[in-house]
């Protein structure tokens, strides 16, 4: 086969090296945006007078066949298609003969493939929004219907304050509709149609880029050709909201494979989401969380490689940025798989409302004892330092904090009066804390609202 940029050469090219240059094997993923963006071109150029119409329209004829072998799996990939383009113009000269090279007229593979990606892109972002809101919705669920249920908040892993499962399970809701958040932007600016800018300097044939980027959807067109080409800020962009949604992930896959453990026995993983020891017949192990929290590496990983492959190219295309596809497919299927299996596994949680009662221990009130002192007109300092001397007096006791004496009480300091043992209620404290974003359970009813408007917007 002649190859596209053949003409200039007269010597083959090393056996290894084609093997080393050969993009197919990955790139043929983006064979719908391939014909697509083609599609497009044809109707451009014939707009400009570079092509006959009845010339486009055989080109379409043509490219819808080859989307159609492509979409039904009989398209016939060649050892010479050395990538998708290639290889979707090699199918498109063979059904409709010479009139198929007319299609790359002031087309480089420079700008087609910056085309391509874009929009595939714009499509995978689409969908992973989608999975995305589907954790969403199931951590919403799950707030409501377990919203009541008290268990310890922690800081530094040591019990700190009482909260709500249902207040747990909303910090990751808005952690992920952050995430949302910026793939919408992500979006915008991935949204920008480079076709026309040729290979570096630009299309020579008068094309309407602005009507051939209404026709692809793009909002707008790249404003510089050797920007246009060379750009995929894009796809570090959109790398770096997937390490961010891997980042998510691996935090609430942390905390519920330690709220699983024996230990704290806070939840129970559905059988469907657990696996077992080839050696120990008794182990039940959280793997779907194990493995969402190891996926997160993987997804910094391809992130740092982009950022890696892109920090030091000369302007504008480079045979480097052959390797932008890759970590951006994987990307996107390790979250394609991982999101779900996530959302499921979050669904059929159980959770041991007992063990999360029992594990609130009296000494997660010392700041509530604090805050009785800073109510009868004590500056909150003393208050605290009050508060701690009664902890230390508990503890050398060997007794919880609400176990101390009336006396105990007196001898720290006379603020203290018998109506100190009402502080030590867990409902009490947690609905204490009633500002909006608290962990009260009007707080929590007040998040939840938020969150069903934000999910009937989206």
């Amino acid at each position: 086969m002649t190859r596209l940029w053949g003409g200039r050469f007269s010597g083959s090219m090393d056996a290894l090296m084609a093997v080393l240059n050969n993009s197919m094997p990955f790139d043929v993923r983006l064979w719908r945006e391939d014909i697509t963006g083609s599609i497009a071109y044809a109707h451009a150029i014939a707009k400009a007078g570079i092509i006959a119409p009845a010339e486009a329209s055989q080109i379409e004829t043509g490219l819808q066949a080859v989307l159609a072998e492509f979409a039904n799996g009989t398209f016939d990939v060649k050892p010479d298609d050395e990538d998708i383009h290639t290889a979707v113009e090699r199918r498109l000269r063979e059904l409709i003969g010479d009139t198929a090279g007319k299609l790359h007229t002031g087309r480089s593979r420079n700008d087609q493939i910056a085309t391509d990606i874009r929009l595939f892109a714009l499509e995978a972002i689409k969908h992973l929004q989608s999975q995305v809101k589907g954790v969403m919705e199931v951590l919403a669920v799950q707030a409501s219907a377990n919203g009541h249920n008290l268990m310890p908040g922690y800081t530094h892993l040591q019990r700190a304050q009482p909260i709500t499962f249902g207040h747990w399970c909303m910090a990751y809701f808005w952690m992920f509709e952050r995430d949302v958040d910026r793939l919408m932007d992500c979006a915008r600016r991935t949204s920008v149609m480079p076709l026309g800018s040729g290979a570096l300097a630009g299309n020579p044939f008068a094309i309407d880029r602005v009507a051939l980027a209404a026709e692809l959807s793009f909002r707008a067109i790249s404003m510089n050709s050797l920007d246009g080409v060379s750009d995929r800020d894009f796809v570090a962009e959109l790398l770096f909201c997937c390490a961010m949604i891997g980042a998510h992930l691996s935090r609430m896959a942390e905390d519920l494979v330690i709220y699983s453990t024996a230990e704290f026995g806070l939840v129970t993983f559905d059988d469907a989401y657990s696996t077992g020891s080839s050696l120990m017949p008794q182990k039940k192990n959280p793997d779907a969380m194990e493995l969402a929290r190891g996926k997160s590496a993987r997804l910094t990983g391809n992130l740092m490689a982009l950022l890696t492959l892109l920090k030091g190219l000369p302007m504008t295309y480079n045979k480097d940025l052959q390797e932008d596809k890759e970590p951006l497919f994987d990307s996107l299927d390790t979250l394609n798989i991982t999101l779900p299996v996530v959302a499921a596994a979050v669904r059929s949680l159980r959770l041991n409302a007992n063990r999360m009662l029992a594990a609130l221990d009296p000494f997660m009130l010392a700041t509530d004892v604090a805050e009785y002192l800073v109510r009868k007109g004590l500056p909150f300092r003393e208050a605290h330092h009050l508060s701690g001397r009664a902890v230390a007096l508990a503890e050398k006791k060997g007794i919880v904090l609400s176990a101390l004496s009336d006396e105990d009480w007196n001898e720290l300091s006379p603020h203290f009066v018998p109506d100190i043992h009402a502080v030590f209620d867990f409902a009490q404290s947690a609905a204490s804390r009633d500002v909006t974003g608290g962990t009260s359970p009007r707080a929590l009813r007040e998040q939840l609202d938020a969150a069903q408007v934000w999910l009937n917007s989206h």
